[in-house]
Order: C-alpha cells, then structure tokens, then sequence
C-alpha cells in the first residue's frame, strides 16, 4: 500500500461495462500521478491509502484497474491503538 493525495477527478463519458457506477480520482503518490478506482467516497485533498497490482484489481471485482482508493486517512494524523 502507499499513502497519497486527492489532487483531481477523472470523468468518462464512456467506459467498459465492469467498470460502470465506479468513480475514478487522479491521486498524487511519491512524486507521481495514478487514476485510482475510488472504493470509499475520498474527495480532493483527502490523504488515502492506495492499493496498486492485482491486490487493486481484486478490490474491485476482478475490474481492469492498477490502482484502488482503499482508506481515507484521518487528516489530524492521529493514531487510534488498538
């Protein structure tokens, strides 16, 4: 996994049936930009944890994607133990 940021949106006018209803964000990871397939509803700014491969892919029912928005980071960076 990679921690990133919600930097943009991408909207497609068509798209293959596996990948209809699904919402795809432009998230900035070490340096580089992905598409990620949103799986919990992030917005521009949020931190995320991305899930990239076939780990990505398998989050989103076998769909054709490399990179899945798993987890909305909590923007006071605070850690909850167990």
């Amino acid at each position: 996994m990679k921690i990133g940021k919600v930097v943009g949106a991408v909207w497609a006018t068509r798209k293959a049936q596996c990948l209809q209803g699904q919402t795809f964000l432009v998230v900035e990871s070490e340096g580089a930009q992905v598409v990620a397939a949103d799986q919990v509803g992030a917005g521009v700014g949020d931190r995320v944890l991305l899930a990239t491969g076939t780990v990505a892919s398998r989050f989103c029912m076998e769909a054709p994607v490399d990179a899945a928005v798993v987890g909305i980071l909590d923007p006071e960076g605070r850690h909850v133990s167990p």
